[in-house]
């Protein structure tokens, strides 16, 4: 007996829904790497009040559309935060992932210095940083612009972007490395906040890195 092909293509059909997707990729895992490290952690506010931060691009633990990813354009999405406490001289943005370690360390994707305590907006697909706000590092070196997500096959990774209202400007020498930022930021945060992103593997990308 010979089987029609039309009972073919239903059970071929069939066996695509019920089949996993190979482009789907895995939440987070419950146990972040670098949790314990990363800078809203270790830069403790003097104050309880919180800074909200939000972006036009993606809301907070929701996935980071690609364009504002290493994998497609890296254009940077836009943060806008509420404003610090009254004493606030300038903010700083350090935006981290906290699920890949590099020499026992999150990784550092991005620092923005010197934001004027006016500003609470960054525009997205900014090009350059506001008028008195400077680059500061990142894991490639001191000076960095916007680097977005990368991340590699298997589970999403969490970025952290994360907003420090501070009680003085960072002094040059402090924009050298991220051991000196912290260095120079220590005692002088008075209100804090992050917003996170979700990063995962561009599907129609053959690369793999962070």
């Amino acid at each position: 007996m010979r089987t029609r092909p039309t009972a073919i293509l239903a059970a071929g059909f069939c066996a695509l829904i019920a089949a996993p997707s190979v482009s789907a990729q895995q939440s987070p895992p419950t146990t972040e790497a670098g949790a314990s490290q990363l800078a809203l952690v270790n830069l403790p506010a003097k104050s309880s009040e919180k800074l909200t931060v939000t972006s036009p691009a993606f809301a907070n633990g929701a996935d980071i559309p690609f364009q504002n990813t290493r994998y497609r354009g890296n254009v940077f999405p836009g943060l806008s935060w509420s404003a610090g406490p009254a004493g606030t001289k300038s903010y700083i943005v350090i935006m981290q992932d906290g699920d890949a370690l590099v020499a026992g360390a999150p990784i550092l994707h991005w620092t923005m210095l010197d934001i004027p305590a006016s500003t609470t907006k960054l525009d997205a697909a900014m090009s350059a940083p506001p008028s008195g706000a400077q680059y500061g590092p990142n894991i490639r070196g001191p000076n960095q612009p916007y680097a977005g997500p990368h991340t590699p096959a298997g589970p999403k990774h969490r970025y952290h972007f994360q907003l420090f209202a501070l009680d003085s400007s960072i002094p040059p020498a402090g924009a050298a490395s991220y051991a000196t930022l912290i260095a120079a930021v220590k005692d002088h945060v008075l209100a804090s906040g992050e917003l996170v992103g979700l990063g995962q593997i561009d599907p129609d990308s053959a690369s793999r890195a962070h």
